[in-house]
C-alpha cells in the first residue's frame, strides 16, 4: 500500500470572536499552538467548508505580509497586502505549513476508486493572475499521474465515500499532498474526461448487471476508434546562434546560469564598544542571561528594543567648538548616533538588510545572596546594514530575465511559457542567504515567467535558499590573505617593476598582477585627497539635515511601514530628488557616516599606511552616488570615480588570486559546491535525454499511432536513475530536515505532461533550467575555474575550455558588474549516434552585467541613467571560438578534479513537520469520520 504523507496542521477554535486562548501564541515569524510551532511562511484556513478566504503569512527575512487566496474574481484569484503581519482572530481557523510548488497546482477528478483525471494550472499564491484562454476558461493542460498519486487518488475517493470527487494536489520537494477535497465535482472543459467517465460508468452498469459483456466490449467508445489527431502548436528546435549554427537537429536541453545580484546600496558596518546597562541588559535579555554568550538581533521586535534604549542614550545636542567632552566620548555618541539612523531608516525593520551582534567583551562577579555571579560591563556591538536592492536592481533583474525568456529558449519568448505551462520545462532558482540576492531571484523570476505583482510572493514560492553552495568564503580565507598581501607589496613596490620579470605580452593575463595599472602607486594620494574632498562637502550636508532635524522631531515614534524601502524600491523617489535629498531611504547622516567610515579605513594618516582592500569601497561608493545622487552636484565625485575606477579593476579581480594558478585555487575552494551541482545538472539532463531516445528509437521502423503512443507513455513513465543530489540542497523557507533513505527515491519523480490529450507536437521535449544566484566573490570564482582549470598538473597539456581571444576580452573585462552571469547551455544533436561524444554540446557564454560608466553622457544608456537611475546589462559574450564544439564529457574531465563529487552532497530534504504517513485508506477513512464537518454534511458538500 502506498502511503499518503500528512501535512502537519493544529486547530484553534474559537467560541466567540477575539477569544483570547492560552494555548495560542503569536509572534513575528510563527504562531504557537499547544506547544506546536509553524513558522512562516504558513496557511491560515477557516475551519468552515463554505468559506474560501485563505490567508498565506510571510517571514519577515522575505519581507513579510500576507496573500487573501479567494474564489476567481475576473482574472485574479489572490491579493497581497504587505501591510498585513498579525493573524485573523475573530473566528476559527487550521494552520498548515506553506509548501512550495514551483508555481504550479494539479487537479484530480475521479469517477470511481478506478479512474482519476488531473490537470494542472497556475497556483494562485504566485501572483494571482488567473492565465485564460481566448474563450475566457482558466488555462489547464492534462498531465499525468504517478503510481502514488493515483492511489492517493484511490483512497481519497474510498474514504470519503464519494465515487465523482475532485481535489487539490501539490507537489512539493519530490512528493505529493492532499491540500483540499472538493466532493461533487467535475472538469470544466475536456472532452477526454466525459468519454473517460461514459466508460467508466458503462462498465460499472455491465459490472452489476451483465457482467458476461464486460470483459467483451472494448473500454473505448465505438466513434474513437478511427478519430483523426488534434492539430496541434510546435517548438521549432534552434541551434545556439552565439557560437556558430549546429544545424536543425540541435534540441536545446538544459540552461544553466550563474547569476549576480542587481544594483544594491553600499554595504556598511558600525563598530562600537558599548558600556551602557541598557544595551548590556539587552544583550542577556536576547542571548538567555548567559553573560559570556554573544547575542544577535534581526527581528523587528528585537531591534525595536535597540532602537528604544538607543534613542535614550544618544545625547540630545551635539558639544560646541571648545567642549571639554573627549574625543572618544564625541565618537561613541557619533556612532550611537549613527545606529540610530540606521534603525529608523526606511521606516520598518527588516531581518532581511539590518542586523546587530551583540559580544561580550569584559565582566565582572557581583554578588547575589549567598553566591557570586558574572556580569558583563562591556560589549562590542556590530551593525552591518546597507546592500539593499535598489529600484535599479529590481528593474536590472526583472528586464534580464525577460532577455532569457525571449532569447535563450526556442519560440521567441512564448516558447518558454508554454514550455513551463505544460510541464515541460524543469525551472529551479537558487539563491544564496543575502537578501539582495534573493530579491535578485524573484524579481528575475517574474520577468523570466511573465508574472505580475510584488516581489515577496515570488521568491517564497519559486526560489530556495541555499547558502552553504552559494555564500561565504570561508575555505579560501588563507589564500586570499596571501592574495591580498602579495597585492599590496605589488602597489606599492611598483606594478611595472613587479610584471618585468613577467610573460611575454602574449599572453598578458598569466603575469602577477594582471590588470593592475602601472601607476597604481602614484594614484593612491590622489584618490585620498578626492575622498576628503567629496566627504567634506557631504559632511556639511549632514550639519545641515542634522540641526533641522533637531529642531523639528525627536523621533519619538517609528515612521509608517514603506514595502518599497525594505525590499528595494520599485520606481525612484521623485519627491525626494525634487527636495534635494538623497535617492532611496538614506539621509545625509548616513551618507556622511558612509564616507567618512572610507575616508578614514583607506589611508591611515599616523602610520602614513594605505589599505589597498578599501579601494572598493570607495569604487562601490563613487559608482552609487554617480549614479543615485547625481542631483546632488558634489564636486570632484566624477574625478575621484575615474581613479577609483582605475585602481579598482586591478584590485578586484586579483582580491581572488594573484595570478591564474592562485585564481584557480581559491576559485576552486569556493566555487567547488556550485561546480558539483552544475556537473550533477548537466548529467542528469544527459540520461534523461539518452533514456528518452533510446525508447524512441526502439520504434523507428514504426509509425503506427499505436507504437508512437506505446513509446510516450513509456517516456513519461520511465523508471530514474538519475544522480539523487538534484533537491538535496533546497532550502526553501519549509525545509530542513533529512530524509529516510528508502524514501529517496520519490525525490527524482519527474512530473509529465498528458502526451495524448494535451495538444503538443512534442510532449516528450523536455527542458531543464537551473538558476543560481549569488554574489561577486562566486562569480569570479566559477569564471576563474572555467578558464584556468587546464592549468592544473592533472590536465597538464589539455587545451583550456575557454579560448584565448576570451581570456583577452575577459582581462580587459576586469569588473563582473551588477547582474553580470555565466550561461551553460547544453543542446543534443539528433543526428548523431548515441554513443558519439558529440551528441551532446555545451555552449558557453558570459555577460559583463551593468558594466557601463555612469558617466556616460550619450544615446539611449545616458537617458535611461539619468531618468531612471538604471544602467543597462551588456548582451552575452563567446568564450569559445566560433564553430567550436564542446562536448560535455570533455567539460566533465576538465572540471571534475575542482568540482565536489556526487557522493559528498547531503541526503535530500523533505518539508518540516511532513513526517507522518497514512499507510492505509483505513486510516484516513477514520481521521473523515472523526473531522467536524463530517457531522453535519453529507458527501456532495464535503470541502
Amino acid at each position: 500500500m502506498y502511503g499518503i504523507p500528512v501535512p502537519r496542521y493544529a486547530l484553534v477554535n474559537r467560541d466567540k470572536p477575539y477569544q483570547d486562548l492560552e494555548y495560542f501564541v503569536e509572534e513575528e515569524d510563527f504562531v504557537e499552538v499547544h506547544g506546536q510551532r509553524f513558522w512562516k511562511p504558513f496557511v491560515e484556513k477557516p475551519v468552515h467548508g463554505d468559506d474560501h478566504s485563505i490567508m498565506i503569512y510571510y517571514p519577515s527575512a522575505a519581507g513579510g505580509g500576507m496573500k487573501e487566496l479567494f474564489r476567481k474574481v475576473g482574472n485574479r484569484s489572490s491579493e497581497f497586502h504587505p501591510e498585513v503581519r498579525r493573524v485573523r482572530r475573530e473566528g476559527s481557523y487550521i494552520y498548515e505549513e506553506f509548501m512550495p510548488t514551483g508555481g504550479t497546482d494539479v487537479k484530480v477528478y475521479t469517477v470511481g476508486p478506478e479512474y482519476a483525471h488531473a490537470e494542472a494550472r497556475k497556483s494562485p499564491v504566485v501572483d494571482g493572475v488567473v492565465m485564460r484562454n481566448p474563450d475566457g476558461k482558466e488555462v489547464r493542460y492534462p498531465v499525468l499521474l504517478t503510481p502514488n498519486e493515483k492511489q492517493m487518488a484511490r483512497e481519497v475517493c474510498i474514504a470519503f465515500r464519494q465515487g465523482v470527487c475532485g481535489f487539490d494536489l501539490l507537489r512539493c520537494e519530490g512528493r505529493s499532498y492532499v491540500c483540499d477535497v472538493n466532493g461533487w465535482s467535475f472538469v470544466k472543459n475536456s472532452y477526454k474526461y466525459y468519454d473517460d467517465a461514459a466508460c467508466v460508468l458503462r462498465k460499472m452498469f455491465l459490472d452489476a448487471k451483465a457482467p458476461h459483456l464486460s470483459t467483451t466490449i472494448p473500454p473505448v467508445l465505438p466513434w474513437k476508434v478511427s478519430e483523426p489527431a488534434q492539430p496541434s502548436e510546435g517548438l521549432t528546435r534552434q541551434g545556439s546562434g552565439i557560437i556558430g549554427s549546429f544545424g536543425q537537429s540541435e534540441e536545446l536541453h538544459c540552461v544553466i546560469a550563474i547569476i549576480r545580484h542587481g544594483d544594491r546600496t553600499p554595504k556598511q558596518k558600525v563598530k562600537l564598544k558599548v558600556t551602557e546597562e541598557k544595551l548590556l541588559n539587552l544583550m542577556l535579555k536576547y542571548n538567555g542571561g548567559r553573560p559570556r554568550a554573544e547575542t544577535k538581533l534581526k527581528s523587528a521586535v528585537q531591534l525595536q528594543d535597540l532602537l528604544d534604549a538607543t534613542r535614550i542614550l544618544v545625547p540630545r545636542t551635539r558639544p560646541g567648538p571648545g567642549s571639554d567632552s573627549e574625543a572618544e566620548d564625541i565618537e561613541h555618541a557619533e556612532k550611537l548616533r549613527q545606529v540610530k539612523a540606521v534603525l529608523e531608516e526606511g521606516g520598518h525593520f527588516s531581518g532581511i538588510y539590518r542586523k546587530v551582534q551583540l559580544k561580550p567583551l569584559k565582566w565582572v562577579k557581583v554578588a547575589k545572596g549567598d553566591t557570586e555571579e558574572e556580569r558583563p560591563i562591556e560589549a562590542l556591538m556590530v551593525l552591518k546594514y546597507g546592500g539593499v536592492l535598489t529600484h535599479a536592481g529590481r528593474k536590472q533583474a526583472e528586464e534580464l530575465g525577460r532577455y532569457f525568456r525571449n532569447n535563450m529558449y526556442p519560440g521567441e519568448g512564448t516558447g518558454l511559457l508554454r514550455l513551463h505551462s505544460t510541464y515541460r520545462h524543469d525551472l529551479k532558482i537558487y539563491s544564496s542567504d543575502e537578501g539582495r540576492v534573493q530579491m535578485s531571484a524573484a524579481a528575475f523570476a517574474k520577468g523570466l515567467l511573465d508574472l505580475e505583482g510584488q516581489l515577496t510572493p515570488i521568491l517564497v514560492s519559486l526560489v530556495s535558499k541555499d547558502s552553504s553552495m552559494l555564500d561565504g568564503l570561508d575555505n579560501a580565507s588563507i589564500e586570499m590573505e596571501e592574495a591580498k598581501a602579495r597585492l599590496n607589496e605589488l602597489i606599492t613596490t611598483g606594478v611595472k617593476a613587479a610584471q618585468a620579470n613577467g610573460l611575454s605580452n602574449k599572453k598578458p593575463w598569466m603575469v602577477d598582477g594582471a590588470g593592475l595599472p602601472l601607476n597604481a602607486a602614484d594614484l593612491l594620494p590622489t584618490l585620498v585627497k578626492l575622498t576628503k574632498k567629496v566627504t567634506e562637502q557631504v559632511r556639511l550636508l549632514a550639519k545641515d539635515e542634522d540641526e533641522k532635524l533637531a529642531e523639528t522631531t525627536s523621533y519619538d515614534v517609528i515612521p509608517p511601514y514603506d514595502q518599497a524601502r525594505a525590499l528595494g524600491k520599485t520606481n525612484i523617489d521623485v519627491d525626494r530628488i525634487a527636495a534635494g535629498l538623497p535617492c532611496g531611504s538614506e539621509g545625509f547622516l548616513l551618507m556622511y557616516a558612509r564616507w567618512r567610515k572610507v575616508e578614514r579605513d583607506l589611508y591611515n594618516e599616523r602610520k602614513d599606511r594605505y589599505d589597498i582592500t578599501q579601494i572598493p569601497d570607495v569604487y562601490d561608493s563613487c559608482k552609487y552616488d554617480l549614479l543615485h545622487n547625481a542631483h546632488l552636484n558634489i564636486d570632484g565625485l566624477d574625478e575621484l570615480f575615474k581613479v577609483a575606477q582605475l585602481l579598482a579593476d586591478g584590485v578586484i579581480p586579483n582580491e581572488y588570486g594573484i595570478n591564474p594558478k592562485q585564481k584557480l585555487k581559491i576559485g576552486s575552494k569556493i566555487a567547488r559546491r556550485l561546480l558539483g551541482k552544475i556537473l550533477i545538472d548537466l548529467r542528469n539532463t544527459r540520461e534523461e535525454a539518452t533514456n528518452v531516445a533510446e525508447l524512441k528509437s526502439q520504434c523507428q521502423t514504426s509509425t503506427t499511432s499505436n507504437s508512437m503512443k506505446n513509446v510516450r507513455e513509456q517516456i513519461d513513465h520511465q523508471p530514474k536513475s538519475i544522480i539523487k543530489s538534484e533537491e538535496s540542497r533546497r532550502t526553501s523557507f519549509t525545509s530542513e530536515k533529512s530524509m529516510d533513505q528508502d524514501e529517496d527515491d520519490d525525490k527524482e519523480i519527474k512530473y509529465r505532461l498528458d502526451p495524448k490529450y494535451a495538444n503538443v507536437r512534442t510532449p516528450e521535449r523536455h527542458v531543464r533550467t537551473r538558476l543560481y544566484f549569488t554574489s561577486e566573490s562566486h562569480i569570479h570564482s566559477l569564471m576563474n575555474v572555467l578558464r584556468y582549470c587546464n592549468l592544473d598538473e592533472s590536465l597538464q597539456g589539455e587545451a583550456g575550455l575557454i579560448c584565448d581571444n576570451a581570456l583577452e576580452r575577459l582581462l580587459k573585462t576586469k569588473e563582473l558588474d551588477y547582474m553580470s552571469y555565466i550561461v551553460l547551455r547544453m543542446f543534443e544533436n539528433t543526428e548523431v549516434n548515441l554513443e558519439d561524444p558529440k551528441r551532446y554540446r555545451l555552449e558557453m557564454t558570459f555577460s559583463r552585467g551593468a558594466d557601463l560608466s555612469p558617466l556616460e553622457k550619450k544615446g539611449v544608456e545616458a537617458t535611461s541613467l539619468h531618468q531612471e537611475h538604471t544602467l543597462p546589462i551588456m548582451g552575452p559574450e563567446r568564450l569559445q571560438e566560433v564553430g567550436s564544439y564542446l562536448t560535455l564529457d570533455k567539460m566533465e574531465e576538465m572540471v571534475r578534479p575542482f568540482a565536489m563529487p556526487a557522493e559528498d552532497f547531503p541526503p535530500p530534504t523533505t518539508p518540516q513537520g511532513f513526517s507522518g504517513y497514512f499507510k492505509s485508506a483505513g486510516v484516513l477513512e477514520r481521521l473523515v469520520n472523526l473531522w467536524p464537518f463530517h457531522k453535519h454534511a453529507n458527501g456532495n458538500n464535503v470541502k
